[in-house]
């Protein structure tokens, strides 16, 4: 496992931005954390640093529940805080997310038993005046060393 503080949001845009380039096509990020820890921040910020356009509009997918981003890969972003089944993420194409692009989760435990056990998991944590991340699982060794 490996932690990163981030004493604000412009860290916690600063750190997405350096984990940006590092995604390839398969890889698969849970974002983990109570309301307000920063996961939408850092998943806007993912987005547009990967897709290198700072003013992409990038809307919360809280009522859509997914978001599909055109770049290589592309991007899917769900956000399963509305989530009534896990079955559902079949629906929304969790598999050809998985197959073809970067998948950020927001909200992970929602899609139990159906998300992959080998994701990369980002908890976001309050600790102090910032956020603790924990990274762990998927490939945090290679991607912590090249952070």
């Amino acid at each position: 496992m490996s932690s990163v503080f981030l004493p604000d949001e412009a860290a916690t845009i600063a750190f997405a931005g350096r984990l940006a380039p590092l995604l390839i096509s398969g890889d698969c990020l849970l974002l983990d954390g109570d309301l307000g820890m920063g996961k939408s921040t850092f998943a806007r910020a993912l987005i547009r640093a990967r897709l290198c356009d700072a003013a992409l509009e990038v809307p919360s997918p809280t009522f859509t529940l997914v978001q599909i981003y055109d770049g290589e890969p592309p991007i899917w972003h769900f956000d399963l805080y509305r989530l009534s089944d896990p079955d559902e993420l079949i629906e929304l194409g969790i598999d050809e997310a998985l197959a073809e692009g970067i998948s950020l989760i927001e909200w992970p435990d929602r899609g139990a038993g159906v998300l992959p056990k080998d994701a990369l998991l980002l908890s976001f944590a309050e600790e102090g005046e910032g956020r603790l991340v924990r990274l762990s699982g998927g490939r945090v060794g290679e991607l912590a060393a090249a952070l």
